[in-house]
């Protein structure tokens, strides 16, 4: 006997409803065709990865740091007001491919628009503009860091 009743799932319609979720503002998408309903939610992240950069970059900032700059890299980078958050989950890069020099450091001016570094998802590689003008203030991302949705990348004040 065979059973008809479930239908075949394409991992490939998956994939790509999945694609339009982490492009867009949207936390939900649903489809329906007949009898097969592929539902996609975007899952609000828990756990920032953001803490580990921070532990990296507390550091190397610490020998040059004034006493009322320690507790500013303690605080929450996704609260701070200049956060340039990811806009989906996926891999970040700092430069345009390996081994290229990174769009930004520490101290870069950049304009409103102007990219500030990459996310790979899903096998494309999404430029994340300066929602503002202003300098770079942090980096909290590694090249070839893993990112979630919403986590903080960088500080543009």
């Amino acid at each position: 006997m065979m059973k008809t009743n479930k239908p075949n799932i394409d991992p490939a319609l998956v994939r790509e409803i999945a694609n339009l979720l982490s492009e867009s503002d949207l936390t939900e998408i649903e489809v329906q065709h007949e009898d097969l309903r592929i539902r996609v939610v975007r899952a609000a992240p828990t756990v920032y990865a953001a803490p580990a950069p921070l532990a990296v970059a507390a550091p190397a900032a610490a020998p040059a740091a004034v006493a009322p700059a320690a507790p500013a890299a303690s605080e929450d980078p996704s609260k701070h007001p200049g956060v340039v958050p990811s806009p989906m989950v996926g891999t970040a890069y700092l430069g345009p491919e390996p081994g290229a020099r990174a769009f930004i450091e520490v101290g870069t001016v950049v304009k409103e628009g102007q990219t500030l570094l990459i996310v790979e998802a899903m096998k494309t590689m999404n430029a994340i503009p300066a929602p503002r003008a202003g300098t770079v203030t942090r980096i909290l991302v590694d090249n070839g860091q893993p990112v979630e949705y919403g986590e903080p990348l960088v500080i543009v004040e």
